[in-house]
């Protein structure tokens, strides 16, 4: 495994020295710094109530599971 440092930016990481490979190399990317990142859809474990849901299913009767499958086949 070799280690190199650059600078992502603009989709586009740029090293800090110049490397070349006869074929294409798989690479994992570490962000060293705190980044946040935009997401349309920002869910939290604290957004889920197990007690809510309770609540609201209380009335339910049959399969919760099976449900949920007919429900996913249908969309």
């Amino acid at each position: 495994m070799l280690a190199v440092i650059g600078t992502y930016q603009n989709g586009f990481v740029k090293f800090d020295r110049d490397l070349t490979f006869k074929n294409p190399v798989k690479v994992i990317i570490t962000f060293l710094e705190e980044i946040e990142i935009n997401s349309e859809q920002n869910l939290n474990l604290s957004d889920f109530s197990f007690a809510k849901s309770k609540k609201l299913l209380k009335d339910f009767k049959g399969s919760f599971s099976d449900t949920v499958v007919e429900e996913r086949r249908k969309a």
